[in-house]
């Protein structure tokens, strides 16, 4: 293999055209980081000394990092969704003094307050409706 640009020089080659992808893919509010862990990841790969194009390595990194941040953004508005539906069932059937200190909470602990509380169910159950961890049910 021939010489090697530093990490530093491919970024910079390939960061304005990185950043217009990720711009188009996920907005711009969520460029910038999602660049950054692309790039962060590719450069932490095992495969990184062996590849041969890197521009177009990090603009597949990109792509990939875009989609799971796309994927991750998904299933939280999924989660919500449910939380607001279950919210509006329940909302009629709780005191309101109590209902005001549950929305205090983060949108994941109100969750699991009204489902562990108010639905009765156990932690496994409630972990498997939110699609998180049974430690962290028991966390929130």
């Amino acid at each position: 293999m021939g010489s090697r640009k530093e990490d530093g020089v491919v970024y910079a080659e390939h960061a304005p055209l990185l950043i217009r992808l990720a711009t188009v893919v996920v907005g711009p509010d969520d460029a910038a980081d999602v660049v950054s862990a692309a790039v962060v990841r590719a450069l932490a790969s095992p495969r990184w000394p062996a590849v041969r194009n890197p521009g177009a390595y990090l603009v597949r990194s990109v792509q990939n990092e875009a989609r799971r941040k796309l994927r991750a953004d998904t299933t939280r508005r999924a989660r919500e969704q449910r939380v607001d539906r279950r919210e509006e069932q329940v909302n009629d059937a709780i005191e309101p003094e109590i209902m005001a200190a549950v929305r205090q909470l983060s949108r994941r602990q109100q969750a699991v307050v009204l489902l562990t509380y108010w639905d009765d169910m156990k932690a496994a159950d409630v972990a498997t409706a939110l699609g998180i961890s049974e430690g962290s049910v028991k966390r929130h």
